[in-house]
């Protein structure tokens, strides 16, 4: 009878030691760093598929979800963030959410992206020859060599969907990947002149901001949100233009646009090189 005793004690303590370590590795996770693996070629020769980047959450903030209905389909994304350390800078390299599901801004929880930081929250961004060109920013964004052997890719070779970009409105809009015209990027607070131009663009956002639904007419020059003429707009949220650095094999902000603020889990802190380990 002792002796079961002994062992029921036993058993106790090793479930309440590893209950404890369970919930510090949880609190670990959920507000100082987390893991994720790299799925695609896209940030080469910085990142290689099977790698791991480690996420720094102290240095802009925990981000806390204060409902969780989550589904695959897509919720709204309802969240505070804690005070960090400091802001996103250019050339971070971070880990988000990916933001555009079924024509509009909504939460996929664990369909993550990692892209570096080329244009922050005021900025103008732009391609020149496939070079990213950017108005507050005089140094390199990403990757220099990557840029350049794009640059030298002729355009006859390049498919259709690695040259064209968002908003793909050929019509309107002339740009391609290796010469993007300027992109504004919202930040909090910022009053834009709304016309079809800028509606174009920011569709989604404006519909995720006003949950109204944004028309235009071209001829009129005119931007309505469910049917009622818009003319100008406040932004509510602060945006970022993410870049693969593999350029010519990226999936990223210039083809679907920008990424808000909330959807950025933090910042690259550490890489698990695995090619170093072989």
């Amino acid at each position: 009878m002792k002796k079961g005793i002994n062992l029921f004690k036993r058993i106790v303590c090793i479930a309440i030691f590893l209950l404890l370590l369970y919930f510090q590795w949880l609190i670990v996770r959920c507000f100082i760093t987390d893991y994720f693996s790299i799925p695609t070629y896209s940030m080469t020769p910085t990142l290689y598929p099977g790698e791991k980047v480690f996420v720094n959450k102290l240095a802009i903030g925990a981000r806390l979800y204060t409902k969780f209905n989550f589904n695959l389909v897509g919720v709204k994304m309802e969240s505070i963030r804690l005070k960090g350390i400091r802001r996103i800078r250019h050339n971070d390299i971070v880990v988000f959410n990916f933001p555009y599901h079924d024509g509009k801004i909504n939460f996929v929880i664990n369909n993550v992206f990692c892209k570096r930081i080329v244009a922050i929250p005021g900025d103008s961004i732009s391609t020149e020859h496939g070079f990213y060109k950017n108005n507050n920013y005089e140094g390199v964004l990403g990757i220099e060599e990557e840029q350049q052997k794009f640059s030298e890719m002729p355009d006859s070779l390049l498919p259709n969907e690695i040259l064209n970009t968002f908003p793909f409105d050929k019509e309107h809009f002339s740009s391609t990947t290796k010469n993007m015209r300027p992109i504004y990027v919202p930040r909090k607070g910022d009053i834009i002149r709304i016309s079809p131009h800028e509606a174009v663009y920011y569709k989604m956002l404006l519909e995720w901001e006003t949950n109204k639904t944004i028309t235009w007419d071209w001829k009129m020059n005119k931007v309505y949100a469910d049917g009622n003429q818009l003319f100008w707009h406040r932004f509510k949220h602060d945006y970022y233009f993410m870049a693969g650095d593999n350029v010519s094999d990226s999936n990223d902000s210039r083809y679907w646009g920008l990424v808000p603020e909330e959807y950025i889990v933090g910042i690259v802190g550490y890489i698990y090189h695995k090619r170093n380990k072989e």
